[in-house]
């Protein structure tokens, strides 16, 4: 596949949660792990958070499935979305646009989710225990933090840079064309940053590329052993990290990660007065 030239790369800036109509093209079916958020809601005996809602492909089932759920997200497009496809069930004001590295809901929940990689676009380490702290803060004492994703295996990391990878396609019912997201990525593995430059290519019937829309974004991957130590200076009791999404533990590099983290009982975490006290 030939490389995207680097000064066309550098012209890029829109986000992709800036054209909500094409992510819910390409991922509003996506339910790979629905069953499991649905298993966690099931058993929450309370009411539930989702941060990075984007246009609803976790709350909207949630809420289907009589989930007491709320959810974030810090793109107003991406929330507007939601509210449109919520409104006829009465549901638009379960989502709200707020920054998960500070916001403010009037409820505590027993569970709060951050499905489908949504903490890697916390990209420091400010950023991350500023976004725990908020969520232990929301938390009842007890309730959990459930985050999913990607491990960053070496195998990812060997992947050569400035390809386009081929990520997902849909059929658009309007227009008749395949939609088709291919990510052209750079990565420093010393920051643990992947910069993406994403193109959404419309593509007929004749499979010839009839329009084509370019974004930018970034993420911020996290180890196990990093994120335990994440948990511990935002104050939370006890986590554990595990290596899919049928609880297995995790011990391949191939494995995705779902980690939780209890809010203690008493509300105090472990570490966490002396931790938060130096600043």
């Amino acid at each position: 596949m030939k490389k995207i030239p680097t000064h066309k790369r550098k012209k890029l800036k829109p986000s992709p949660y800036d054209a909500p109509e094409l992510y819910d093209l390409l991922f509003e079916t996506l339910d790979f792990d629905i069953p499991y958020w649905l298993k966690v809601a099931g058993e929450a005996e309370g009411p539930l958070l989702e941060l990075g809602c984007g246009t609803g492909r976790v709350l909207m089932r949630l809420l289907e499935a009589g989930a007491e759920a709320d959810g974030l997200d810090s793109s107003a497009p991406m929330i507007e979305r939601f509210r449109a496809k919520a409104r006829a069930k009465g549901w638009e004001n379960r989502a709200v646009v707020a920054d998960m590295r500070e916001f403010a809901m009037p409820s505590r929940y027993a569970r709060i989710i951050c499905p489908f990689n949504g903490f890697a676009h916390c990209e420091t380490t400010d950023d991350q225990v500023r976004a725990l702290r908020c969520c232990r803060d929301h938390l009842k004492p007890g309730g959990a933090l459930i985050l999913h994703m990607s491990y960053p295996g070496p195998k990812y990391w060997a992947e050569p840079d400035g390809v386009p990878v081929f990520e997902a396609e849909a059929k658009d019912p309007s227009t008749g064309r395949t939609i088709q997201m291919w990510d052209t990525r750079t990565k420093d593995p010393v920051a643990q940053i992947q910069q993406s430059e994403v193109e959404i290519r419309e593509v007929n019937e004749n499979g010839q590329t009839a329009a084509s829309h370019w974004f930018a974004t970034s993420q911020r991957w996290v180890y196990r052993y990093e994120l335990e130590l994440l948990f511990r200076a935002a104050g939370f009791g006890r986590w554990t990290i595990l290596g899919g999404f049928d609880g297995k533990p995790l011990t391949d590099p191939e494995d995705q990660m779902i980690a939780w983290a209890w809010r203690s009982q008493s509300g105090i975490g472990r570490g966490y007065r002396g931790i938060r006290n130096r600043g």
